[in-house]
């Protein structure tokens, strides 16, 4: 049997879907505000190493979630999209842990299993994605400083692994409050932003980035299923102080 043969196949995205995921982030992150203009095609082309067909491609998609919108002799520019429903997410009582464990029961409803896609479907470059983000994670964590935005990078980039792009709508709806350990997150407290709480955070992203890499879909989703849990489990740990037994 050949090389070919013995190897699994796993499923590579199409050009025009990674240049459809990164202006869906640059749009997402502020970088295009809405009524802003995107680059010309021929620019884009050369940002993105691609074909005009492949920005036509990408542009079409875009446009017809509602995130853009073509203007004849004008140019592509960003509109001004619904609000997602995700954002109202914690919104209300947003300070109380109650809150913060309904958040994490969506997470676990949402991410385990995109951590076992991501380890079936993601690239090399997805996987590196993945890596960088926890190398940042390591990098900021031994200086001293908030992880919390690195965290979620490492969360985005495992959806972004799955190549479905509403892994990433759901989490970009939850924004701050997908993370606790960020000082913007409204359950963010000295407490809980501890050194020795965040190298177990990066002890458990480990174990789910090892998986993915390996390519172990079931694994991968067991680590995810581990470390929300764990995070669970700490929110309740909090509740029970806050709130003891008379």
């Amino acid at each position: 049997m050949s090389i070919v043969e013995s190897t699994p196949s796993v499923r590579r995205p199409k050009l025009a879907d990674l240049v459809i995921d990164t202006l869906r982030q640059r749009i997402n992150a502020g970088e295009y505000r809405a009524g802003g203009k995107l680059p010309t095609e021929s620019q884009m082309t050369v940002i993105f190493g691609v074909s005009r067909t492949v920005v036509r491609e990408a542009i079409a998609a875009l446009a017809a979630d509602g995130m853009v919108q073509s203007r004849q002799g004008a140019g592509v520019f960003v509109t001004a999209r619904p609000a997602n429903p995700f954002n109202a997410i914690g919104l209300e009582n947003s300070n109380k842990i109650s809150v913060a464990l309904n958040v994490l029961e969506v997470r676990m409803g949402i991410e385990i299993e995109s951590a076992g896609l991501a380890a079936m479907r993601r690239s090399a470059s997805q996987e590196a994605a993945i890596q960088e983000a926890w190398n940042e994670f390591d990098r900021l964590l031994k200086l001293g400083t908030p992880t919390g935005k690195t965290d979620f990078a490492f969360h985005r980039a495992i959806a972004a692994a799955t190549n479905n792009p509403f892994y990433i709508d759901v989490l970009d709806g939850l924004g701050s409050r997908t993370i606790p350990c960020d000082v913007a997150s409204p359950w963010g407290t000295e407490n809980v932003l501890t050194y020795e709480y965040q190298v177990g955070l990066q002890r458990e992203h480990l174990k789910i980035l090892q998986a993915i890499s390996a390519q172990d879909p079931e694994g991968a989703r067991e680590a995810m299923r581990h470390h929300l849990s764990l995070s669970q489990e700490r929110y309740r740990t909090r509740l029970r102080h806050e709130n003891p037994t008379n």
